[in-house]
């Protein structure tokens, strides 16, 4: 008689324990999409040294099998992650902020970590340029996403700051993307008479000679700013809290790791990106001043304020802080 009055509640336990196993499972796959720059070198550096699944092991999780992939652009990335064949999308902090309003109400879009900070530079080869206020009807602006992307709404902030109008420079803005842009901008041959744009094209530019500095992003923010950030949706980071710690703790150690060794982590972006950069050329990107690998939101707010202001998002968000997942909020974030 005993055993029967046992069993029972043997058989509930065990099902409690699996029940509760169940819900702290975290997944067993995890798909990481990134772009192309020196601004995605922290996911090389985890990625070529297994830097998540070391953390997911020290986290008392199973590594998780990872995915790497590359996408070009903000749309493809929200598609991919929206439908549920990506788990974690990279895009500049400006279009991250566009869809974390667009999708209050449906997948509702949060922030994992930044990648880092970095100064953005306008640059034109016209002599006469050495302001906003000296581009004529005569000139066109290279950037990526007219009106949307992340050079774009920087541009509209700095003719806001200037002009009191945001537009102001709308109408001699090109979409264009990078290479194309540094290509055309280079030969002096072209519509093409500025561009505002990113390590290592704004670098490559400036060390020809050819163009000139007409303003930097860290001027219109009033210092550093996040740059690009990893984003995802709140049902993924709210059913895999651990995989989020890991990830986050894997890009700490690979900012440390690239600061450590800025030659090393060099190489290491040159081999993964095929890329056909000088060596010391990267490194030197990498020790900029203006160039810092961290996972601290910097300038978060400014950029939200702004976007609600003109139009481009409905509300602000009272913080920073609601734009990214929780295990950031005990860093100095802006």
């Amino acid at each position: 008689m005993a055993s029967r009055s046992i069993l029972p509640g043997a058989l509930l336990a065990a099902a409690l324990l699996a029940g509760s196993v169940a819900a702290q499972a975290e997944t067993a796959r995890l798909r990481i999409a990134q772009q192309f720059g020196v601004s995605y070198l922290p996911l090389i550096v985890a990625n070529e040294k297994g830097l998540v699944e070391q953390h997911a092991k020290a986290l008392g999780i199973a590594p998780p099998v990872i995915e790497w992939a590359k996408l070009s652009g903000a749309a493809a990335m929200n598609e991919a992650l929206i439908s549920g064949s990506l788990d974690f999308a990279t895009a500049g902090i400006t279009p991250m902020i566009l869809t974390w309003d667009k999708t209050r109400a449906t997948a509702k879009i949060i922030g994992v970590a930044p990648l880092g900070s970095m100064a953005n530079i306008l640059t034109s080869n016209n002599p006469a340029v050495k302001t906003l206020a000296d581009f004529t009807e005569k000139d066109r602006i290279a950037l990526p996403s007219v009106k949307v992307g992340f050079q774009p709404i920087v541009l509209q902030m700095a003719a806001d700051q200037a002009f009191g109008k945001y537009d102001k420079l709308d109408e001699l803005t090109v979409s264009m993307p990078h290479p194309d842009a540094t290509a055309q901008i280079l030969s002096g041959h072209s519509e093409i008479t500025a561009h505002f744009t990113a390590p290592p094209f704004s670098q490559q530019q400036l060390a020809s000679g050819k163009v000139h500095q007409v303003l930097s992003s860290y001027d219109v923010l009033g210092g550093p700013h996040t740059f690009n950030v990893v984003y995802s949706t709140s049902k993924f980071v709210a059913e895999n809290p651990k995989t989020i710690e890991a990830f986050v703790r894997a890009l700490d150690d690979a900012n440390a790791w690239i600061k450590a060794n800025p030659a090393d982590a060099a190489a290491l972006y040159i081999k993964a990106e095929n890329s056909k950069l000088a060596p010391d050329f990267v490194e030197a990107i990498i020790r900029d001043k203006d160039v810092n690998f961290t996972t601290t939101p910097e300038g978060v707010q400014k950029f939200a304020e702004f976007e609600a202001k003109v139009g481009l998002i409905k509300q602000a968000p009272a913080s920073w802080q609601d734009l990214f997942q929780s295990g950031l909020r005990d860093k100095p974030g802006s």
